[in-house]
């Protein structure tokens, strides 16, 4: 069975690396073109486009997924089955191609946390448990057929990132399962819409993230802070800022932090409360945001100790 892969970032280069060990035939890659990063704008590469070099396989980087030239160069591999994880929406000239169909690696239990951040918001949202789900693609965006799912448990310190790694590794074995079903023609798919009707079910959406979505509301209660600090962290990671008395300000970002009882007699809201070495806390009502991991704009992200040992919070400080 010849196989095109369509992904990006590490962890589709992880499914790809799967697909491979397991002895499937990848006739293809697709992947985004080139594109500039860091101080030098030096052209980067994704993850899946050094794999598919890793492994000598055919590559494209169409600019559009429409070009006649790129559906033509995808056509002439002949391919079964198309396989899609963290890529692109394709068009449905694209994924109606393959005889064996299209099918797409997704990180939620689906229909729960349709969209382009799914591990971000079930930890956002407190979720004790995600997973992932393979679908076929259709013409609305992760709403096809469901061919298989894994869960797993979000623990409470769980972080996106660490999330991400589980589900990668899991992933790889999700991946592989679903081909050997699609292979044996032994495929039993479920419609979303019959599990939404039959369920009940009230969707929870996974929108993209940007960055004016990531300051911290701190007049929120202390568990949904701390879920939301960590359903971002390290990426794109939440932020806030600290001023003081005397109007001083610091734009910061905040990777990783514990909840405490509040049991002083300090009941300033939003103060920062520190001994100025070893320990920093957000006052709430009931709770303490204690804060582990912070990085000040401009310097590199740091355990607490380190930050006040070179950040001095002389006076009155608070967050806004």
């Amino acid at each position: 069975m010849r196989i095109i892969y369509f992904g990006t970032p590490e962890i589709a280069s992880s499914q790809l690396e799967a697909i491979i060990s397991a002895g499937y035939e990848v006739a293809a890659v697709v992947t985004v073109p080139d594109k500039p990063a860091g101080r030098g704008k030096k052209l980067q590469s994704s993850a899946v486009k050094q794999t598919a070099l890793k492994y000598n396989l055919p590559l494209m980087q169409p600019v559009s997924l429409k070009s006649p030239d790129f559906i033509e160069e995808l056509s002439s591999y002949h391919a079964d089955l198309f396989i899609v994880v963290a890529f692109r929406m394709l068009p449905e000239v694209v994924w109606s191609m393959p005889p064996k169909g299209t099918f797409n690696l997704h990180a939620s239990l689906l229909p729960q946390y349709r969209g382009a951040a799914p591990i971000n918001h079930a930890i956002i949202n407190g979720e004790k448990e995600t997973g992932l789900t393979t679908f076929l693609l259709e013409k609305e965006i992760d709403t096809g057929e469901i061919i298989m799912q894994e869960k797993v448990v979000i623990e409470d310190n769980e972080t996106a990132g660490t999330l991400h790694d589980k589900l990668m590794l899991l992933g790889n074995k999700v991946v592989v399962e679903t081909i050997k079903m699609i292979e044996e023609g032994n495929v039993h798919s479920q419609s979303q819409d019959f599990i939404i009707k039959k369920e009940n079910m009230q969707l929870k959406p996974a929108p993209k993230i940007f960055k004016e979505d990531c300051k911290i509301d701190w007049t929120k209660d202390a568990v949904s802070i701390y879920n939301f600090i960590r359903g971002l962290s390290p990426y794109p990671a939440a932020h806030t800022k600290f001023v003081s008395d005397n109007d001083d300000a610091l734009d910061i970002k905040i990777f990783e932090v514990s909840l405490k009882e509040n049991n002083s007699m300090d009941n300033q809201l939003y103060k920062l409360d520190t001994d100025g070495k070893s320990y920093l806390d957000v006052i709430l009502k009931d709770y303490r945001i204690s804060i582990k991991t912070i990085q000040q704009a401009g310097k590199k992200a740091m355990p607490i100790a380190d930050f006040l040992r070179g950040t001095r919070l002389e006076g009155n400080w608070k967050v806004i």
